[in-house]
């Protein structure tokens, strides 16, 4: 049995581009060993024989919304029933990962029973079929630092988490913007250690365009996005890496370092971890913004002289 389940639901592999970067992406996870199952989740164009190509398991029934977006709450209790890994991850597919990924979320494990890892990655334009030949982390990581950035903590490209953690998750729709942030609120609201990880584990996100989206927009501007941030609860669970309340640094899992910044956040997010209110999440937030109570009151203000 595998000690990691890593799930992912590709885009089609008609766009030559998309097509190359999730070959790359997929092949850097098989590099791990028989320790990790991938699980290709959905049936897009391409994607069965992609699958067949690369030795990967891809089960093809996964349930979408109206708009035929595949769900989130689909994808991860399909790879929750695949087997009985202790652990599960979900990651982009076009997201290139290294050995690090499972060794650390092993030895997380080993510390803490109930836990999400996330992490910043890093941008590299990757037109080309990866050679995954010896020594190709250390070419790899080498280009990386040459030409590649590393992004800013919003958005989230992978969760590793233990089977005791996210047995249920609304009907988000994947690919668009509100679910990856739900999951660090939530994490937060259950109590467990919410862990940036970004200085244990690297990853390397290959860039692309939004062509594969409707009209080519980004994913944070659809309206499915609207739809995710309403099924979380809101605007206030939007939740990104600096709410992580514990960090990996020298190898070791500490407290996150508390500066203003983070404990005026910390404060403002109080009632949502720790009361489990919506309602005086968004008292403590107006509170604490005064302009955006200002212009809150001016909006109801307008509304009853109109």
């Amino acid at each position: 049995m595998p000690a990691l389940t890593l799930f992912t639901a590709p885009k089609p592999f008609t766009n030559p581009h998309i097509a190359t970067i999730q070959r790359n992406a997929i092949r850097s996870w098989l590099q791990m060993g028989s320790n990790v199952e991938v699980l290709l989740l959905g049936d897009e164009e391409g994607m069965a024989a992609e699958a067949d190509k690369l030795g990967v398991c891809q089960i093809k029934e996964i349930a979408r919304n109206s708009s035929g977006t595949p769900l989130i709450s689909a994808l991860f209790d399909t790879a929750r029933a695949r087997n009985d890994s202790r652990l599960l991850a979900y990651v982009n597919a076009d997201i290139l990962l290294f050995p690090e990924f499972l060794t650390s979320a092993l030895k997380t494990l080993t510390m803490t029973e109930r836990f999400l890892l996330i992490g910043r990655r890093w941008d590299l334009e990757v037109t080309r079929e990866l050679d995954f030949s010896e020594g190709w982390q250390e070419r790899l990581k080498a280009e990386c630092r040459e030409k590649g950035s590393l992004h800013k903590p919003t958005g989230s490209d992978y969760f590793i988490y233990p089977r005791a953690c996210f047995e249920t998750i609304p009907d988000f729709a994947i690919g668009r913007a509100g679910w990856d942030n739900w999951m660090i609120y939530e994490s937060r609201r259950r109590g467990w250690k919410t862990i940036d990880a970004s200085e244990e584990i690297h990853i390397i996100h290959q860039s692309h365009d939004y062509s594969h989206l409707p009209g080519g927009q980004a994913h944070y501007r659809l309206p499915e996005t609207d739809e995710n941030i309403r099924l979380a609860g809101g605007p206030r669970t939007i939740f990104t890496l600096p709410d992580a309340n514990y960090v990996y640094r020298n190898g070791c899992i500490k407290r996150a370092k508390m500066n203003g910044a983070k404990l005026l956040r910390e404060i403002e997010i109080f009632p949502l971890i720790k009361l489990k209110s919506i309602f005086l999440g968004e008292v403590f937030y107006l509170l604490l913004h005064p302009r955006k109570l200002w212009a809150a009151l001016r909006g109801k203000n307008r509304e009853r002289k109109s």
